[in-house]
This record gives C-alpha cells, structure tokens and sequence, in this order.
C-alpha cells in the first residue's frame, strides 16, 4: 500500500470540531454583562463624593461618584421621586441608593438613583436652610423688629464659655477701650450636645435678672458670642432653641459667632450681627471710646476755636474802621472833588470827541457834494443817451435784417408749396368750366360737362362724354 504522501504546509486539522469557539458579538457580551450585574448586585447603598455633576435640559441629572480610589457614574432621571434632588452639588458628600446597570450604548457601568442622603457638613447644611426658611417665614429676621443699641451702654450680659477664647477677646477690648463697662457673665457650654439649650437658657436668665429690681438698673445689651470653629462646632447657635430664645429677649442682642466668613441663625435673628468677638466689643464701646478721644482733643480743638473767633472779631474790627475812615466827611468831599474832576474831565473827551465826529462828517458831505456836481452829472448823462441812441439804432437795423431774411425763408417756403411749383413738375389741374370748382373725383362730374385743364404753360377745355 503505497504510503500517504504530506505536505511542508499541511498542518492538519487546526480547530477539532470538539473544540471549536464560541465568538460573541460586542451587544451579547454587553448585554450578558448587564444581566449579571442586575442579577449577582441589583440593588444596594453606596457612599462617596458627587463630582461633574450635569443637569440636561430634559431634566435628567448626570453624575460621578468617587471616592479615593475609584469613581461610579450614577444618572437621576427626571421621573424618580427623589429629595434633596436641587441640593446636589459638586464636592457634596452623599449616600445614594439605586441599581446597578450597563448603559449598553456606552459599555459602562452605571448606577440608576432611586434615593439621595446628605452626610456629614451637607445634611448640617440642609438643616441649616430648613430651620432658616422657617423662621425668615414666622419673621424672625424681620428688618422692622431690630433694635438699636443704646449709644453708651453701661452694663452688658455675656453668654459664652468661661474658657473659651471669646471672653478674654471681649474682656481685652473692654478694657483697652471702656474699662468703666460693667459685664455680668452667664457661663454656658457653646459645643456639644445640649450647648443650645443652656445658651437659651442663660438669653433667658439674663432677661429675668435685668426685669427684677435688685438689677439697678437692668442691662443695656445681651452680648452672645464664641470663637471660630467647624459647623459642628458651631451648630448649637443653628438650633431653634436658641433662636427663640433671641427673638423673645426684652434687652437687644448682638450675636457673634465663629469668625466673619460664619454665619448662623443666631446672626439673623440678632439685633446686630458682629464678624467676631473683638468686633462686637468694639461696636459696644465705640461711642465711649470716641468721646475719649473727643475729651483727649478738646482742649486743642478749644484753643483753635477760640483763635478763631479772635481773629473773626479782629477781621470784624478790621472791617467796622474802615467803614468809620470811609464815611468820614472829609473823605467824602475828597471823593466828591475827586468825582467832579472825573466829570469834568469826561466832559472835555465829549466836546472833543464830538468835534472830531463833526469834521469827519462835514469831510464825508463835501465829499458827496463834490461827487454831486450838476455839470458832471449832466455831462455823465449826454455820454449815456449818446449811447443808448447808438445802441438803439443798432438793435434796430439787426432786427430788421433778422426780420427781412425770416420773412424771406417764408416766401421760399410758399413758393414751394404752390400750385405753379406742382404743375411745373408735370401735374395738371382740373376745374369745372362754370364754377371754377377743382375737381377731385371723376364721380363727381357728369356727361357734357365743360372742363378746363391748366397746365404749367396754358389750359386746355373738354367735355365730358358718356361712359361706353
């Protein structure tokens, strides 16, 4: 048997029919993804910060969430019962649930929202808007209610921390600039849990105390205040408690709270708002501290006020001599005298100046009169007849030279259009004998009809004869 002879090229059978490939095409392996994802994870929470956030016109909202070390793109479609949709942002912490799903078009995987949590600084910051819609509505911050503070206040409530840094600001300032300013402290937490209420509390007890007679006289102003610090740190001045607490104080209160980029609910409902604790002392003790400085530049300022009036009264006395030295009689004669020479002399300038006016005029009439001569005059006009004669006679002999050759262009015309010419050309004229009549029409005349012919040298009579 002969044996089976192989190529260098015949490598046999390359795919076994046993083991031959499944290829998938991009759509099945995209779909069977997104079916796995829907099945092995469906449904679930996930935490992390929102960023390229993209609202489109339809009103679907497009997201990432990503943490330190990935990112999950997220959609909220318009139809989705969700809060605190509007309060999404860039950088807002967030806990979201909803499915996960591959956006087949694009191959990715996304996470379809169904609920949105605020966290941490963010769910503080809605609250913190919630509470202040509130209360702007009930009109707690309401322009017209605030008071003015007292222009020299002499005794202040405090409420703030005994350890905290606010007191040793304000204590600083009262005593560099008001060390006379009374302050009666109500120490209170400004942190923490429970802190709002004991700051209400002490608004509160202030309040009381300065109503009851053993005060003396009560307080002018209820200072509360803390330093700087987080929101957190800051939130016990964000809580209702608190701000009722201000709205319901009989005495004015100033409200300074973290730092001058802070703002809480006890700023808005305050009767004065101070950037920090410094700020509000010195606007407690500005009035005082400006008079001081009144006292300290009184005496300069008396000193320069009475040099001017002396030299006021110098300047009037001044003025009363010279009003005495001008209504002396002499003086007035001199200037009398003085103003009868003036007269005078303008008088002089008048007889002159007229003088000089009557010679230019009588020059200008002899002038005219000269120019006016009757000789030259006449003389003037014989030349102008002269000439208007020898113009005459011209325009005369040229109009009747024009006159003569237009009237014999008219005669050539009419010689032209005569009869004779017409004849002279070969025509003849027919007249009936009798009458004289031209005849133009052969219809017209009628058998035995004398006629005359003219031609250009003579006529010629005829009869007319019957028609054969």
């Amino acid at each position: 048997m002969p044996r089976e002879s192989k190529s260098q090229w015949d490598f046999g059978e390359l795919f076994p029919p046993e083991q031959t490939r499944r290829v998938w095409s991009v759509s099945e392996l995209t779909e069977q993804v997104r079916r796995v994802l829907e099945k092995q994870v469906g449904q679930l929470w996930v935490t992390g910060e929102v960023t390229n956030l993209r609202a489109q016109s339809s009103g679907h909202i497009y997201f990432t969430l990503k943490d330190a070390g990935a990112q999950l793109s997220c959609v909220l479609f318009r139809g989705a019962a969700v809060s605190h949709r509007e309060l999404l942002a860039d950088g807002q912490k967030v806990l979201l649930q909803g499915e996960i799903t591959v956006y087949e078009a694009r191959g990715q995987y996304q996470l379809i929202v169904r609920a949105v949590e605020l966290q941490g600084v963010g769910a503080l910051q809605v609250a913190f808007e919630k509470l202040k819609q509130k209360l702007a509505a009930e009109g707690l911050f309401a322009t017209e209610r605030k008071r003015p503070l007292p222009e020299f206040p002499r005794r202040i409530g405090l409420v703030t921390s005994p350890t905290g840094a606010a007191i040793r600001d304000v204590l600083h300032v009262v005593r560099r600039r008001n060390p006379g300013l009374e302050i009666l402290l109500a120490p209170c937490r400004v942190q923490g849990e429970g802190a709002a209420a004991e700051v209400a509390e002490a608004i509160r007890l202030l309040n009381t105390w300065a109503d009851s007679p053993t005060s003396r006289g009560g307080l002018d102003v209820i200072l509360v205040t803390r330093g700087g610090g987080s929101l957190e740190d800051l939130w016990a001045f964000n809580e209702e408690v608190v701000a009722r607490a201000i709205f319901e104080s009989v005495v004015p209160v100033v409200s300074a709270v973290g730092h001058e980029i802070d703002f809480t609910i006890s700023d808005f409902v305050a009767d004065v708002r101070a950037a920090t604790p410094s700020a509000a002392a010195e606007i407690l003790t500005e009035s005082v501290y400006a008079s001081r400085e009144f006292v300290a530049e009184a005496p300069g300022l008396m000193r320069q006020r009475a040099r001017r009036q002396l030299d006021r009264g110098l300047e009037s006395f001044d003025a009363l001599a010279q009003r005495l030295e001008r209504a002396h009689p002499r003086r007035q004669l001199n200037e009398w005298a003085q103003r009868l020479d003036d007269l005078q002399a303008d008088a002089l300038r008048c007889v002159r100046q007229g003088v000089r006016e009557g010679s230019v005029r009588w020059q200008h009439l002899a002038g005219r009169l000269w120019r006016a001569r009757p000789v030259q005059r006449l003389k003037e006009r014989r030349e102008t007849l002269t000439m208007i004669h020898k113009r005459l006679l011209e325009q005369g002999r040229q109009q009747w030279h024009e006159r003569w050759q237009a009237l014999d262009a008219v005669m050539s015309r009419l010689r032209l259009l005569g009869p004779e010419q017409v004849l002279a050309r070969g025509y003849s004229i027919t007249l009936d004998a009798k009458s004289g009549k031209v005849l133009r029409d052969a219809e017209t005349t009628r058998p035995g009809q004398l006629l005359r012919t003219k031609l250009k040298a003579g006529e010629i009579s005829s009869r007319v004869e019957p028609h054969t």
